[in-house]
Parts: C-alpha cells; sequence; structure tokens
C-alpha cells in the first residue's frame, strides 16, 4: 500500500474506494455484503428482497467459502476469539443441563450466529484497506438509521411519542435497541472524523459531523431512558478527554442541563419517576431475582434463556405488569448472562468486555507514539462505543445482538491490521511504509 494510495482513501474519493474494493477478494466482498443487509436490511424496505429470507446467512456463508479457498489466506485467533468460542461451549453445556432444554435449544442460533460471524470477519478484515471500507459501510448504514431517525423526530415537532421512534424490521426495531446503535455508532463516528480530518474537504467533515449529531438525536427521539443516560455519560467521557478538564466539566454541566431542558416534559417525567413506575419496579424486581437466581445456580445458570420460564414459576408473586402477563427477559445483559449460564459465563463475559477495552487502550498508546492518528482515533471511539453499550445494556436484554459481537470485529481487526503493519516494517521495511507521512519503526 503506497503513500499515495493511503492519502487517496482517508480523502474518501469514491474512485480510489472503488478500486480498492473492486481489486479485492471475493471473500472480502461477501463480507461487506453481509454487513450491508446486516444493517442496512433492504429485506424490509423493498419487497423484492422479502421473496429469499436469508440474505445475511447466505452472504457469511459464502464470506467463509471464500476464505477458505483463497491460498492467501490468514488465520487469526486472538484472545477475544477463545473467550467468544469458551462462552459458546458454556451455552451448550448450559442448554443441556438447563430446567427447559427445549427452550434453551431454540435459542441456540441467537449466539452461535454471532460466533460464525465473529469468525468469518475477523479471518477476511486483515488490512488497513478492509478495515477502512468495512469500517465505511458501518458508518454509512448506521447514519441512514440515524438520518431517519432524527427526520421522524423532527416530523413530530420534536415532541414526546408513547412508543418513540424506532427503525426498520430486526434488530433496530425496538427503540431501545434503536438508541444502542447509535451509541455505538456516534463515538466511532466522531473519532473516524478526527483521524482522517487532514485529509477531507470542509464539506466531507460537515456532512461526517452530520453522522454523530443525527446519532445523538435519535437517541433522544427513542424516549429511552437508558440510553440517553448512556449518552450523557458519552459526552462526559468525550470531553473529558480533552486536556482542559476543569472547562470541560463546565461544559459538561451546560451542556447537560440545556440538553434536558429540550426534552419533552413528557420525558422529563419518566426521569423523575425512574424507580417507582411500574416499568422501573418491574425491572428492579427482575434484576434482584436474577442475581438470586445466579446465586443459586453458580456453575451455569439455570439455563441459557431459561430466565422469563423459571421466573414465571418459581417468582409469579414478583409479577406486576399486570394479571395474566408473563415474565420477559431480565433488561439488564449481566444478569442475562448469569442467569443463563451462571458466575462462569458471567466472568467470562466481562472478561470479553475488559479485554476488548484494554487492547483499544493499549493499541490508542501505540499508535499515538507511531503517529499514526486514524489507527489512535478509531481506537478511542471504539472504547467510547463499548462505553456506550456497557450503560444502557444495563436497562435492555441485548446481549446476544450484533451490537458488541460486531464492535468485537472491529477490535480485532484493528488489533490484526497493526499486528501485520508492525511485523512488515520490522522486517521487510518496504520504502512504501518508510515513507508514509507519520511512519515510525517500531518492535513486534
Amino acid at each position: 500500500m503506497s503513500a499515495k494510495f493511503d492519502v487517496q482513501i482517508y480523502s474518501l474519493k469514491p474512485k480510489a474506494i472503488w478500486n480498492a474494493f473492486a481489486t479485492d477478494n471475493f471473500a472480502f466482498w461477501m463480507s461487506c455484503a453481509y454487513l450491508f443487509f446486516e444493517y442496512v436490511r433492504p429485506q424490509a424496505i423493498w419487497s423484492v428482497f422479502e421473496i429469499y429470507p436469508y440474505w445475511a446467512r447466505t452472504f457469511i456463508i459464502l464470506a467463509f467459502l471464500g476464505w477458505t479457498l483463497d491460498q492467501k489466506r490468514q488465520f487469526i485467533w486472538t484472545r477475544i476469539t477463545t473467550m467468544v468460542f469458551t462462552l459458546l461451549v458454556l451455552i451448550i453445556l448450559s442448554s443441556l443441563s438447563a430446567y427447559w432444554p427445549a427452550i434453551s435449544w431454540s435459542h441456540f442460533m441467537d449466539y452461535f450466529n454471532w460466533v460464525v460471524v465473529f469468525f468469518v470477519l475477523t479471518q477476511t478484515v486483515t488490512t488497513r484497506k478492509r478495515l477502512l471500507i468495512l469500517l465505511l459501510v458501518f458508518l454509512l448504514a448506521s447514519f441512514k438509521l440515524s438520518l431517519y431517525g432524527a427526520r421522524r423526530w423532527a416530523t413530530l415537532g420534536f415532541t414526546y411519542a408513547d412508543w418513540g421512534v424506532a427503525g426498520p424490521r430486526g434488530f433496530f426495531n425496538n427503540p431501545g435497541e434503536l438508541a444502542i446503535q447509535m451509541l455505538m455508532f456516534a463515538p466511532i463516528a466522531v473519532f473516524f472524523l478526527m483521524g482522517i480530518r487532514k485529509s477531507l474537504k470542509h464539506w466531507q467533515t460537515g456532512l461526517l459531523f452530520l453522522m454523530p449529531v443525527t446519532a445523538a438525536l435519535t437517541v433522544l427521539a427513542t424516549n429511552t431512558r437508558g440510553g440517553q443516560v448512556a449518552l450523557a455519560a458519552q459526552l462526559t467521557a468525550l470531553l473529558l478527554m480533552t486536556k482542559h478538564r476543569v472547562k470541560a466539566l463546565v461544559v459538561i454541566g451546560v451542556v447537560l442541563a440545556v440538553g434536558f431542558s429540550f426534552l419533552p416534559e413528557e420525558q422529563k417525567t419518566r426521569f423523575s419517576s425512574a424507580g417507582q413506575d411500574a416499568t422501573s419496579v418491574q425491572r428492579i424486581l427482575y434484576w434482584q431475582n436474577g442475581w438470586q437466581m445466579i446465586k443459586d445456580h453458580p456453575f451455569l445458570g439455570v439455563g441459557y434463556f431459561n430466565f422469563a420460564q423459571y421466573y414465571n414459576v418459581k417468582h409469579a408473586e414478583d409479577l406486576v405488569r399486570g394479571v395474566g402477563k408473563p415474565a420477559e427477559l431480565p433488561h439488564n445483559i449481566f444478569i442475562q448472562v448469569g442467569t443463563d449460564t451462571g458466575f462462569t459465563g458471567l466472568l467470562l463475559f466481562i472478561a470479553i468486555l475488559s479485554t476488548a477495552f484494554v487492547s483499544m487502550h493499549r493499541l490508542r498508546k501505540e499508535a499515538e507514539a507511531a503517529n499514526d492518528p486514524f489507527m489512535a482515533n478509531i481506537s478511542k471511539g471504539m472504547n467510547l462505543s463499548l462505553v456506550g453499550f456497557v450503560i444502557a445494556g444495563q436497562f435492555v436484554t441485548v446481549a446476544y445482538y450484533p451490537f458488541l459481537w460486531i464492535h468485537l470485529v472491529f477490535v480485532t481487526a484493528l488489533m490484526t491490521v497493526w499486528r501485520n503493519e508492525r511485523y512488515l516494517s520490522t522486517v521487510e521495511e518496504p520504502q512504501a511504509w518508510r515513507s508514509r507521512p507519520g511512519y515510525a519503526r517500531q518492535n513486534v
């Protein structure tokens, strides 16, 4: 990859991006097609695509086949890969020992699907060029969602809607899930812009800036308290990353006060009643009884996806949602994983989150030392994205949704690209790398 080619890609010139994509291999094409169909979901927009319901699954299978037939393929295995597959083993064991195994096996694909996606995408995204293109697919697909959410809220006059703005059929149909996708998307969009801004024209910078702005508006439009709390936390963390922290704290206070004042009165009422309304009370009961389930079944939990049925049988007296209405999932990612797989799986899940965060923190430091603003900034964005997921995940049941597992794909791809480039710089050191702006030789 030449220095000139780098600049063209970072400048987001369509011809350069298309040439980079078109000259790549079949496995990577199918990986991009998978992500497009998973996030844009044209099958939920245009009826012609509804004829075949397995688009995303087909593309990931084709990507895997393309990778296996590629004689130049790399085999990527990291600590995160080991933990992702270990969690799969625990889920299988939990399903076998579950109170209601049939329920567990009916949900087996909910996690297994992400194991396959994670493995295939981490095998195919092994170069900076591929990483940047896949990031662009992710950003543009998410931008489509954020534009819809912001425009929808604007047509409502920025007023309160009982259910909140939701996305297309699929993983983002619920307002809470749409909010989390925006929380995952916005920080990456911010730091993607910061990483390449010196290569952009002013109009490009302005267009990219719309991504986090519309994402934040969409979070507000969803009327989800958890999403809005997570957004405030991300904004606070973002401002604290600046060198002038005292000024940042003042700015944080002003921004949060102004932001809260612009919320519809109904939304303010929801915040003031938090912990007292029926929804809050029920979720607190889910968490309390869920924690007791984990303590009573510390090794493998009550069974993968057995929480709701176990709650209906053992804690029916703690259902306040209405007569005859069964229990839902626990509305908390840690309680969900803990009741599914016990403390064994819960600790592993926390280890996955921690490893992803620490890996990006270390990569950021190394990239800054190597004067590589793109990798340094994307690493920051990944960690701020993860913060949003964890905070919002305290109020929704999304452990087996795409948010975390696609995030881990990008984390692993970043580490793979960084490792591969460092190897090239220390073993071969081609002239193109030595002449690249900001190049600094590092030891493997």
